[in-house]
């Protein structure tokens, strides 16, 4: 028979083994990848440019800016990503219309995804547009319209995991959305300059953390 001093060491061994079990089960994947940058602060590598409007790289930023077609243009990321956590910091110069696309490909300067809108002032920057589809599927009201900082740095985060899309601008939350379509839907992350000529958007620090 068992010490109660030895039975309760038993007792200890069981219960240490069964955390550990749980936590393996739980976290079968292990932990998520390391974040890394997706512009390097020195030229395009890793983007692709669709259509005619400029993107350009100057003192360590990432800039778009309407060419005198004054068209849609796109900077698309060489690899597709489909759960993933992004952040990234923007400035609007000019007129600040443009955004950034997730699970997007695009066929000349027609893009096929979602968008995470970066517009002027209350024009929805942090909402999801759905561009030849939907339209707009959260929009952001206006009690969160003065957390952009027109002309400053603002940061934006978006997290996109299974069905369900987050965003924040400044460390506030914009949205939290699920979709089942979103959720299905495979491509790249993609920086928009929108028609009509006269934008200009700084860009940099975009950084990726891969989910499982």
């Amino acid at each position: 028979m068992l010490k109660p001093r030895h039975l309760f060491l038993v007792c200890a061994a069981v219960l240490f083994l069964n955390s550990a079990f749980l936590v393996v089960k739980e976290n079968p994947a292990g932990p998520e990848k390391k974040p890394v940058k997706l512009f390097n602060g020195k030229d395009l590598s890793g983007w692709k440019v669709n259509g005619t409007e400029k993107w350009y790289v100057e003192n360590g930023e990432l800039i778009c800016e309407s060419g005198p077609d004054k068209k849609y243009g796109y900077l698309t990321t060489d690899k597709f990503y489909k759960n993933f956590d992004l952040s990234l910091q923007f400035k609007q110069e000019a007129n600040g219309n443009s955004g950034v696309f997730f699970r997007s490909t695009v066929d000349g300067t027609k893009v096929s995804g979602w968008q995470v809108e970066v517009a002027p002032p209350n024009h929805d920057t942090g909402g999801i547009y759905e561009s030849y589809g939907r339209n707009w599927l959260v929009q952001i009201p206006d009690e969160k319209e003065g957390f952009l900082k027109m002309g400053e740095w603002n940061t934006l985060r978006i997290r996109a995991e299974g069905d369900r899309t987050q965003t924040w601008l400044n460390g506030h939350e914009m949205v939290d959305f699920t979709d089942a379509k979103i959720g299905a839907g495979e491509g790249g992350i993609a920086l928009q300059i929108h028609d009509g000529g006269g934008i200009k958007v700084r860009w940099k620090n975009i950084m990726l953390e891969e989910l499982k």
